[in-house]
């Protein structure tokens, strides 16, 4: 079953609150490598970095860079902006 980018980038934003710390703003920050090294995630997302490049196109998520690959971005942090942030910027 192959879910479309609105519903993979719902989950993501699930699976980043699961696995992120919260911030003051409503924000969530998870390192690339949690998330890629995760197996709820590793189920899920047949393309994490695909799903994350959509959330970021949608301002959904922010991150710097824009391909983040195993190994070398593991210490990549990922910002899932609070719901407000992402419908007033």
């Amino acid at each position: 079953m192959t879910m479309n980018v609105e519903e993979e980038v719902g989950r993501l934003k699930e699976e980043m609150q699961r696995l992120g710390q919260l911030q003051p703003d409503g924000s969530y920050k998870v390192k690339f490598g949690v998330l890629f090294n995760d197996d709820r995630c590793a189920n899920i997302f047949e393309a994490l970095v695909g799903t994350l490049r959509a959330a970021k196109r949608r301002k959904v998520v922010k991150y710097e860079g824009e391909l983040l690959l195993q190994g070398v971005h593991d210490n990549v942090e990922i910002t899932l902006l609070p719901p407000a942030a992402s419908t007033t910027d």
